[in-house]
């Protein structure tokens, strides 16, 4: 390389912008659905979203208390290109992971893994995402899993 050549600096692009909507501190309730084995629960957590420097990656992380169990995740929340869609890779205290494909599209907020889904709509201006989680054993049959509501603290 010689100092006539450009560098050209790689920029985030449009779809990396609009997970902007999420970046800061959120205040998320639900209640968790009674399974044959296990009952309801209650799900208080706070949720906090960052942009790692650069822009390309969002770090997503979880302080949660679901019913007597205490939940911490960091996710890792970015863009592909090629089959635009967004990607998640999370990891937990419990020594769990998953990777999970993400669509972001008119304020609606979908996660989609092998085992667990999600969809969500934002309201109030962003300020505020509803949703419903639901659970697979067979990534066929799906049952309900837990509503939650995330509240930006502003």
């Amino acid at each position: 390389m010689t100092k006539n050549d450009k560098v050209q600096a790689v920029r985030p692009g449009p779809e990396h912008k609009l997970l902007d909507i999420f970046v800061g501190k959120w205040k998320t309730e639900g209640q968790i659905k009674a399974t044959s084995s296990s009952p309801a629960a209650r799900l208080t957590a706070v949720d906090t979203y960052e942009w790692l420097p650069g822009g390309f990656f969002l770090i997503h992380y979880v302080d949660a208390r679901m019913g007597d169990m205490e939940v911490k995740t960091t996710e890792i929340i970015g863009y592909d290109a090629s089959s635009q869609t967004y990607f998640t890779s999370s990891f937990d205290n419990q020594g769990n992971t998953g990777t999970y494909q993400a669509n972001l599209r008119e304020g609606a907020w979908t996660i989609n893994g092998k085992t667990e889904r999600f969809t969500g709509e934002f309201s109030d201006g962003g300020n505020i995402l509803k949703g419903k989680w639901e659970m697979s054993s067979d990534g066929s049959n799906w049952e309900p899993w837990m509503d939650i509501k995330l509240t930006k603290e502003l």
